[in-house]
C-alpha cells in the first residue's frame, strides 16, 4: 500500500512538473512574440526566455508554430465555458446574441495582448486559426443555436449559417477593436447585436 501511495505521489509530481514546464514555455513565447514579433522570433529565443534546457522545449513542442497553436487553444479553452454559460441562460434572441458578443468582446479586451500576438502571428505566417479547441467552440455555438431553435427562442433558420455569421462578425469586429487604443467592448457588442437583431428577423426559414 505504501509503495502504491509513493508511486502515485511521484506520478502526481511528474504531471505537475509537465504542466509547469508547458506554462513556462507558453509564457516565454508570449513575451518573445510581444517583444520581437512572431516572424522574427525563433525557438532559440523562446528557450532563452525560460530556465529550461532546449531538450525540454522539444518534449512539448516541435516548433514556434506549435507554440502558437497551443496559445490559441488555451485562449479558446478559457472563453468557451463563459460563452456557453451566457447562451444557456438566455431567455430571448436578444439575450442570446448580446450576451455572446458582450462576453467575447470583454474577454478580448481583458486579454488584448494575447489576441494581438495571435493576430500578428497569423498575419506573419498564414497559420491556421481553426485549431481543435477553436473548432470545438464553433461546434458548441452551433449546438446551442440548434437547441435555441428547437425551444422556439429563434425562428427555424439554418443554424450552421447563423453560427458562421456570428463567428465571422465577432472575429472581424474584435480585429478592429485590437487596432484601436480605446477598445470599447460594450459599444462593439451593442453594434453587433443591433446588426443581428435586424438581420435575424428577416432571415428566411429553412426550406423557405
Amino acid at each position: 500500500m505504501e509503495a502504491v501511495i509513493k508511486r502515485d505521489a511521484a506520478r502526481g509530481r511528474r504531471e505537475q512538473t509537465k504542466l509547469q514546464n508547458r506554462e513556462t514555455i507558453l509564457a516565454a513565447a508570449r513575451k518573445v512574440f510581444s517583444e520581437i514579433g512572431f516572424g522574427a522570433a525563433t525557438v532559440r529565443d523562446i528557450i532563452r526566455a525560460t530556465p529550461l534546457a532546449s531538450g525540454t522545449f522539444y518534449n512539448y513542442f516541435k516548433s514556434k508554430e506549435e507554440v502558437y497553436q497551443a496559445i490559441r487553444d488555451d485562449v479558446a479553452l478559457a472563453i468557451r465555458p463563459r460563452l456557453r454559460e451566457e447562451r444557456t441562460r438566455a431567455d430571448s434572441v436578444e439575450a442570446f446574441i448580446s450576451g455572446s458578443f458582450r462576453t467575447f468582446f470583454e474577454f478580448v479586451s481583458r486579454n488584448r495582448e494575447d489576441f494581438r500576438h495571435l493576430r500578428h502571428a497569423a498575419d506573419a505566417s498564414r497559420l491556421r486559426i481553426d485549431t481543435p479547441e477553436v473548432i470545438a467552440g464553433f461546434e458548441e455555438l452551433r449546438e446551442d443555436l440548434e437547441t435555441a431553435i428547437a425551444n422556439g427562442l429563434f425562428p427555424d433558420v439554418d443554424a450552421d449559417f447563423l453560427m458562421a455569421a456570428i463567428v465571422g462578425v465577432a472575429f472581424e469586429i474584435s480585429e478592429r477593436m485590437l487596432s484601436r487604443e480605446d477598445m470599447d467592448p460594450a459599444a462593439s457588442a451593442a453594434f453587433a447585436t443591433a446588426l443581428f437583431l435586424g438581420g435575424v428577423r428577416a432571415l428566411p426559414k429553412k426550406g423557405g
